[in-house]
């Protein structure tokens, strides 16, 4: 329960805005421009903070970002990793998954790398409660139904 004080600070909100941005990409054209600029956010602004949070990342990796807009014209960002299927392509060597996934196998990788994944997607905010283990089973249903075969180690 929220206490009055809470309740008091709390600023209204305008918007929530989700976007698929790259990596120390973030400029004022499209997609980002008309979707802040819509609600009358700082562009420069959320564009060099963008930038300077993802510089660890290489340059071009996609970075989901959840961007809350408050009536006035203020906002607070937080930046994910990039998703499970980017990475699992990334691992298994491949452009995109099967077109038949329980039929036909695109590639294949080991528990290694699935066990990788996991650790950096342990640091993203919804699943820093989850043990490695239920976010590794979580991992290996996203890839089989990628048609990415999990294997103990590659031959």
């Amino acid at each position: 329960m929220s206490t009055l004080k809470e309740i008091l600070t709390r600023r209204p909100l305008a918007a929530t805005i989700r976007l698929t941005v790259p990596a120390g990409g973030a400029r004022p054209a499209p997609p980002v421009g008309p979707a802040l600029g819509q609600y009358r956010l700082n562009l420069m602004a959320f564009c060099k903070d963008f930038n300077a949070r993802t510089q660890k990342y290489k340059p071009d990796t996609p970075m989901a970002v959840t961007i809350t807009a408050f009536k006035d014209n203020t906002f607070e960002f937080i930046v994910k990793s990039p998703s499970v299927t980017w990475y699992l392509k990334r691992a298994a060597g491949i452009e995109s998954g099967s077109s038949r996934p329980s039929h036909v196998v695109a590639s294949s990788i080991t528990l290694k790398h699935v066990y990788e994944i996991a650790k950096i997607k342990q640091s993203d905010p919804y699943c820093q409660y989850m043990s490695l283990e239920s976010i590794s089973k979580s991992i290996i249903g996203t890839a089989n139904s990628m048609g990415i075969k999990v294997v103990k180690d590659l031959d």
